[in-house]
């Protein structure tokens, strides 16, 4: 008799299918709400650090000219008349939004205070927008374990019901639950940590390329 309820257990298990595509379509829709919730935070999430990684990768270039170009240049107000109009680099921009203020402004009194204020708020402004996205990065990474986490408890639950209501506990009954429910956990990891490794890495080369903006301000302050 136990060997006709294990013959019986193993055939069931091999038959069942145990591919990512089947464990969805298995899964109840708590369930799949969950994996869906997973996967689409995921692709979200690379999408952003494909776009940071480009972002970095131009402005660190494109900075770089400017520096060069801007101390070789003869005087700033002629190197801010040659600049380009539709310019993206962020230091660059910070340069050409002081000197519009410098050059508008007819009183020298409280110059060196006005630029200051023109260049902080530049600064702020432009890493503001390299900011962007960092925040769901961060939610992803710390909520999207806990979501896998809800997914994988839910699918146990519905396995211990599946034991109760069948009155059978071999592993071919609790089986398929299980690894629906682990799959879970599984896309809550993938998620969270390209996130969490991302968003550590970017937010550490914008505190960088900031102080970067900030001794370029300390400097160009020297020379008005």
């Amino acid at each position: 008799m136990e060997a006709d309820i294990s013959t019986q257990a193993v055939g069931l298990a091999s038959n069942t299918d145990f591919s990512l595509l089947s464990l969805f379509i298995r899964a109840d829709i708590i369930v799949k709400t969950v994996i869906i919730l997973l996967i689409v935070s995921s692709i979200y999430s690379w999408a952003i650090i494909i776009d940071k990684i480009k972002l970095f990768k131009r402005i660190s270039q494109s900075t770089e000219e400017f520096e060069t170009k801007f101390w070789n240049s003869k005087s700033a107000e002629s190197f801010y008349n040659n600049l380009p109009a539709n310019t993206q680099d962020p230091m660059t921009l910070v340069f050409k939004d002081a000197m519009q203020s410098l050059l508008k402004r007819k009183s020298k009194t409280d110059l060196h205070d006005r630029i200051t204020t023109m260049l902080e708020t530049g600064i702020e402004k432009q890493i503001s927008k390299i900011s962007k996205g960092y925040t769901f990065l961060a939610t992803v990474g710390s909520t999207a374990p806990f979501i896998g986490l809800f997914g994988t408890v839910w699918g146990i639950m519905n396995s211990f019901q599946s034991i109760a209501i069948s009155r059978n506990t071999s592993l071919a009954i609790v089986a398929p639950g299980i690894a629906e429910a682990l799959f879970a956990t599984a896309l809550g990891l993938l998620a969270a940590i390209p996130a969490v490794i991302a968003y550590n890495k970017f937010n550490n080369d914008t505190i960088l390329y900031s102080k970067k903006l900030e001794n370029f301000s300390k400097r160009f302050l020297t020379i008005i």
